[in-house]
């Protein structure tokens, strides 16, 4: 029924126009053709410099009201160092084009009215106007000019030369249909060669070289978890895809660069606003303290969910919209902590398997240095605590001794010892007590001596290091405290340990 009313609607539309055809021809044969078409264009120019008056204000408006929901103005200033030098270079260009825009269009529509055919003028013919035609021709090719210069100076400012001794975090995005995967650096600050011939869909998507060594502590996200940013850190972007075109957006940081298969592209910027903060920048504006969601009034507010985004900026596919990433920046001891508790794809999916060229060989740099961070992290969690509910026992899992014996075995232990060194240097206030404990193998009396000797030797160690005596304190438990049951082969072996107690921060 529906359809019918519609389709009759049409029909009776298109039978009002023809009529209002024939009856305009009627007319114009009782008053006449000029006196019609005089009448015709009277009301067209009228009408012409109404739709422009209209039309311009509604664009000035518009503009003005919308302001504090557009990127550039308002609350969506930019996130980034390079974009406040993008935002001027565009409000710039926005000016010069927005005076042309204009007077292009009052031109238009008043010419339209002011030289309309009344039947009492005449057209005049003049070749040409010199001085008309090099204001046209020399006041655009000036403003083109300093738009393109400053352009340029632009794009310099934005793509630096980063060398080998410049501080950045250089991080890859692989599009693919329909997601990204992003590709971060491990403790080495290095990322590792890929391969496209060893590309397996399976077990290694990207085609990472494990034979480089850099490669080894490389994180790998996947298609939808958050991409954490420092704030105030050189960000540099290797971007490619694996199948069609992309594109890598990050509208509020002002980043755009194609993603395309076979040629690595790449961008540099600067974080310079955290999540929260902008956040609470766009808190202070009515227009994003309505209700995230209007079906729940008294929800959070708009600003309360507002979150940065990596999109895609080609049409790429039925699945484009689903390219969508959330990016998170935050501070740089954040970063490092979360960072810090990323394990490598190598570790979780490579290591020790057919496909390991590493098996079975060295400890790689990268366990050295994420043990540290780990280390430094569990101490910082505990320093900032303000609740009183964090332990403040750490286990030193990779400290080794002679099997019986209080010596320690140092090719094994002096990683994680040097690690303690330089932790110790990291939280100059820190006290802390060596903790040895045994299993229960043997005499008490002789496991409580063992425990002690061997928590000594560890504060040797340390203070011949540099670290001052009078911030650690060694002592022994024996066999009194166990984790785990002693009935055990791996029981035992969990209650050999050593600990880091904290005693005052």
């Amino acid at each position: 029924m529906t359809y019918f009313i519609a389709l009759a609607i049409i029909v009776l539309l298109a039978v009002v126009v023809v009529q209002i055809g024939k009856l305009t021809e009627l007319a114009a044969r009782i008053r006449g053709e000029e006196a019609v078409e005089r009448s015709s264009n009277n009301t067209q120019g009228i009408a012409l410099v109404v739709f422009m008056v209209v039309f311009l204000v509604g664009c000035v408006w518009s503009a003005l009201y919308y302001k504090n929901s557009m990127l550039g103005y308002g609350p969506l200033t930019s996130a980034s160092a390079h974009g406040f030098e993008l935002d001027h270079i565009f409000n710039v260009t926005l000016f010069f084009t927005g005076i042309v825009f204009v007077l292009t269009h009052i031109a238009l529509f008043w010419y339209s009215y002011k030289y309309r055919s009344t039947g009492r003028s005449k057209a005049i013919f003049f070749a040409h106007d010199t001085k008309l035609e090099m204001i046209w021709t020399v006041v655009p090719a000036i403003v083109m000019t300093y738009l393109v210069a400053n352009g340029l100076i632009a794009w310099n400012n934005i793509f630096p030369t980063l060398t080998s001794e410049d501080k950045y975090l250089e991080i890859e995005a692989t599009g693919y249909q329909f997601a990204w995967d992003i590709r971060y650096p491990g403790a080495d600050g290095k990322l590792g060669n890929k391969d496209f011939r060893l590309i397996d869909p399976a077990a290694n998507s990207l085609g990472i070289d494990w034979n480089d060594e850099a490669s080894v502590d490389d994180i790998v996200l996947g298609g939808t978890d958050k991409i954490l940013l420092p704030k105030d850190s050189t960000i540099k972007v290797r971007i490619t895809a694996k199948d069609v075109l992309h594109n890598f957006y990050l509208p509020h940081f002002r980043v755009k660069m194609d993603a395309v298969p076979g040629l690595p592209t790449s961008f540099i910027f600067t974080p310079v606003k955290t999540t929260q903060e902008f956040r609470e920048q766009l808190s202070k504006y009515p227009e994003w303290q309505v209700p995230a969601d209007p079906a729940e009034p008294n929800g959070k507010r708009k600003w309360e969910t507002f979150e940065y985004e990596l999109a895609c900026a080609e049409l790429c596919g039925k699945g484009h919209y689903s390219m969508r990433r959330i990016i998170e920046v935050v501070s740089r001891e954040e970063f490092d902590t979360w960072l810090a508790g990323q394990k490598p794809f190598y570790a979780t999916n490579i290591r020790n398997t057919a496909k390991d060229p590493w098996a079975g060989k060295k400890l790689f740099d990268y366990e050295i240095k994420a043990r540290g961070f780990e280390l430094r992290s569990a101490v910082a969690r505990y320093v900032d605590d303000t609740t009183g509910t964090m332990k403040n026992v750490i286990n030193l899992d990779h400290v080794f001794y002679v099997s019986g014996s209080s010596d320690l075995n140092s090719d094994l232990s002096k990683h994680e010892l040097d690690n303690l060194v330089t932790l110790m240097g990291r939280f100059p206030k820190l006290r802390v007590e060596l903790a040895g404990h045994t299993d229960n193998v043997g005499d008490a009396a002789a496991n409580m001596t063992l425990s002690v000797d061997r928590s000594s030797k560890v504060k040797t160690y340390l203070v011949e290091k540099g670290v001052s005596a009078d911030r650690l304190v060694a002592k022994g438990y024996g066999q009194d405290q166990p984790l785990e049951n002693n009935d055990t082969p791996e029981g035992r072996q969990k209650n050999r340990r050593t600990e880091l107690r904290i005693i005052s921060k």
